[in-house]
């Protein structure tokens, strides 16, 4: 295979081989198009077969068939174009010598629309995440015909609540991904942008492409930012040296791998200060490993410790004694108000900061497996704006979840501003909420909808077990089943079998479309 550039990101070749998908890979393309039908000469691989290679490889793959001969047709230079839109990254068109391959190219580029500088939406949602799919369908639900733009430049969509699952081998990465196109409201508009700044006084939201887009009311929903270089050294050993995090959809699988083939030594664990995106996930990942651990009858021979910079083991007072029997079942050496500083992944030296009533003191620790939980900060262009609120988050009520300044803005998710914990149930009783009270800033009525500061993490303290915390604003218990049937505070099957099966169907099938099981918003009393 020699491709050859026709601009920075495309590329066309002649037939490939099934060899050359692997090699495609290695020379950084993220997506195939294959141009040319099946059955054109002998031994031709079929369009099929390199399909599931570039799946294999991890490649997106467009099939795109054009007669030899024939100038492609208005369908297919759009089909083309989509690819182009879609695939992030580099792309290898490929046919019999090529040919084909540029030609559709140039058609696709020379028919491509101009963007408009500014186009104009009823309701303007930045970011295509979970807060931003749910809201999108659930506004949609209630008010058909209401123009709705999405704004989020990725082209997979992931359940991130399962990572945890990937890391202990439940489930595979595969599991926890769909394509955003997918997921996406059929009703709403998708500009594949990346958001650059807010001009909430002109109702604008400009985008990395150099266009704006206006709105009558806007949503903020682009979640956090992980900061991965917030810690020395961390960035350049993630995913090697037995340094991982199941905070990361790529990283998840080697966190698995680690637990697997360590048989003695030590494993370190680390939460970072708050707040953070599912603040029981650190501790998640480690009671998981220990329980493998402890099947496979080596936990003797490994020395576990988790390093949180809480000054507690959790937040909420009702679960620690139910996390605490764990800690001592499992030997674990706890550690609070300890932050993890600094990585040396070649040397396998992880440096502490604890602090106590004498002071802070730097520790070194020897590590076999370290687990990291990056610190966790509002994304930059939110936290640059106008919208911010303390801390960079966006500055919101935290009951109506509108901007404390602008009336004809929204926040909701892991970027809002409020004291809840930032997961994934939280943004399943938020979506309706902010969903209602556009639908009646839409209408120029008074705002209603109520969120209590509803959150839940189901903490996996074995396989087969959980501690399902529900809680809301000012860590009062907010259990979603009567006691006698699922005991929160205690770990039991049927929290694990919510997590397991119930939970990733009720995601994809249910809050991303706009279904609101037992989520229906709370309102304001009348004066």
């Amino acid at each position: 295979m020699k491709p050859r550039f026709l601009s920075e990101r495309y590329a066309v070749a002649g037939q490939l081989t099934l060899a050359d998908v692997e090699a495609a890979k290695a020379e950084g393309f993220r997506g195939i198009v294959c141009l040319r039908p099946d059955g054109e000469e002998a031994g031709q691989p079929t369009a099929a077969e390199i399909g599931v290679a570039a799946e294999k490889a991890g490649l997106e793959f467009v099939y795109i068939p054009v007669r030899s001969g024939t100038t492609p047709n208005a369908d297919g230079v759009n089909a083309m174009r989509r690819a182009l839109d879609t695939i992030q990254g580099k792309v290898l068109g490929y046919c019999r010598s090529g040919k084909r391959a540029e030609d559709i190219y140039e058609l696709a580029k020379a028919s491509r629309p101009e963007a408009p500088k500014t186009r104009r939406f009823d309701v303007v949602i930045a970011g295509g995440g979970a807060a931003g799919i749910s809201t999108a369908a659930s506004l949609l639900k209630r008010r058909p015909g209401t123009t709705v733009a999405i704004i989020d430049p990725a082209n997979e969509h992931y359940y991130q609540p399962g990572w945890t699952l990937v890391g202990a081998g439940v489930f595979t990465p595969e599991q926890t991904r769909r394509t955003e196109v997918s997921v996406i409201p059929k009703a709403a508009n998708w500009i594949r942008e990346t958001v650059t700044g807010f001009d909430p006084d002109h109702r604008q939201v400009l985008l990395g492409d150099g266009s704006s887009v206006e709105y009558s009311v806007l949503v903020v929903a682009l979640g956090l930012k992980l900061d991965w270089n917030g810690i020395e050294g961390l960035a350049e050993t993630l995913g090697k040296n037995g340094v991982t995090s199941n905070y990361r959809y790529d990283l998840a699988p080697y966190t698995w791998k680690l637990v697997q083939e360590l048989r003695q030594g030590t494993a370190l664990f680390t939460q970072p200060p708050m707040p953070i995106k599912c603040a029981g996930a650190p501790q998640k990942a480690m009671y998981l490993s220990c329980d493998e651990w402890t099947r496979r009858g080596v936990k003797g021979a490994i020395e576990v410790e988790f390093d949180t910079c809480t000054p507690g083991l959790f937040g909420v007072a009702d679960y620690v004694p139910a996390l605490m029997e764990y800690i001592r079942r499992y030997n674990i050496a706890l550690h609070t108000k300890s932050r993890l500083v600094k990585v040396d992944g070649a040397k396998r030296i992880a440096t502490f900061e604890r602090t106590s009533d004498t002071g802070t003191t730097i520790i070194e620790r020897a590590f076999d497996m370290l687990h990291v939980v990056p610190p966790q900060t509002a994304p930059d262009v939110v936290r640059e704006s106008v919208l911010a609120g303390d801390g960079g988050w966006v500055s919101v009520d935290p009951a109506t979840l509108r901007h404390t300044r602008y009336d004809d803005v929204f926040a909701l998710g892991d970027v809002a501003g409020t004291s809840n914990a930032k997961t994934a149930a939280a943004v399943r009783k938020q979506a309706p909420v902010v969903a209602e009270n556009v639908v009646a800033t839409l209408g120029a009525r008074a705002v209603n909808a109520i969120y209590d500061g509803y959150g839940a993490c189901p903490l996996t303290v074995e396989k087969g077990r959980i501690v399902l915390a529900e809680f809301a604003y000012g860590g009062k218990l907010m259990p979603s089943f009567p006691k006698w049937l699922l005991d929160g505070t205690k770990p039991t099957r049927l929290a694990w079998f919510l997590k397991e099966k119930v939970m990733p169907p009720l995601y994809w099938l249910g809050m991303l479309r706009g279904h609101e099981l037992m989520v229906k918003p709370g309102h304001k009393k009348a004066d």
